[in-house]
């Protein structure tokens, strides 16, 4: 789903929402995170597949 470059697909973003809250989820392309604003965590990216466990996900503090 994701491209060579480590793009993800957009259209994958189009259906994946947050676990918890599930709202929408940004893509951080440079750090490879999936960010839910809404729950204030950040998914990881590995090797291209979003991992969606809330246990993986590191807590982001509102600017």
């Amino acid at each position: 789903m994701a491209d060579p470059a480590g793009d993800i697909d957009p259209k994958l973003l189009e259906f994946l929402v947050c676990p918890v809250t599930h709202g929408p989820l940004d893509y951080d392309a440079e750090r490879q995170e999936l960010i839910s604003r809404q729950a204030g965590l950040a998914y990881p990216i590995r090797d291209g597949i979003p991992i969606m466990l809330p246990d993986e996900a590191r807590e982001i503090k509102a600017d």
